[in-house]
């Protein structure tokens, strides 16, 4: 069993264009959880399944919140460690609306003499907080130090996504077996 706790993209605001109002926005700052349990089989068979909880950690947005009356919305005056805090209370629904700001994703991933791997994962959001939901498939290789992992996300729903029907691949180098071959030699 593996459980997993990680705080990302904590950091200033920064602006994403260069508009003459000069606002700054929040880094999509995430608080994520996740767990993961293997099963070996035998010596060539083994199975992961995994499932991880996704909260961002920023202020809820609400476009008629000014309350010292400067034209600018309350929730972007915020410093980025407040806006963290205040992200578990914010949002205008209440409870209700917190925990549809949580977003989860499961997988199974199938490993055959810890050389040739088989995925597979859904993710989900809440329809008012975005509504993505897809489907992810991919494969695996390993060979001594070189990996080559493929991945391909299919769309669920109507609601488009710039990720829909990508493609993606990554070659790994495996270094901690580079230096333990050499040891052998």
């Amino acid at each position: 069993m593996t459980i997993g706790l990680a705080v990302t993209n904590i950091g200033s605001k920064i602006t994403y264009t260069n508009a003459a109002n000069g606002q700054k926005d929040f880094l999509p700052t995430n608080l994520g959880l996740g767990g993961a349990w293997g099963f070996q089989f035998d010596e060539y068979n083994s199975l992961t399944i995994a499932a991880d909880l996704n909260k961002l950690l920023v202020p809820t947005r609400c476009f008629d919140c000014d309350a010292d009356g400067d034209n600018i919305a309350d929730w972007r005056q915020e410093s980025p460690i407040s806006g963290i805090f205040s992200s578990f209370g914010d949002a205008p629904n209440g409870f209700d609306e917190e925990l549809k700001e949580i977003n989860y994703s499961v997988g199974l991933e199938y490993w055959y003499d810890k050389q040739f791997a088989v995925r597979a994962g859904y993710f989900s959001e809440s329809r008012t907080k975005g509504d993505r939901h897809f489907f992810t498939v991919g494969l695996g290789l390993k060979y001594n130090i070189f990996g080559l992992n493929f991945s391909y996300l299919v769309p669920t729903t109507n609601q488009r996504n710039p990720l829909d029907n990508t493609l993606r691949f990554s070659l790994l180098f495996d270094f901690g077996a580079l230096s333990v071959a050499e040891g052998e030699n």
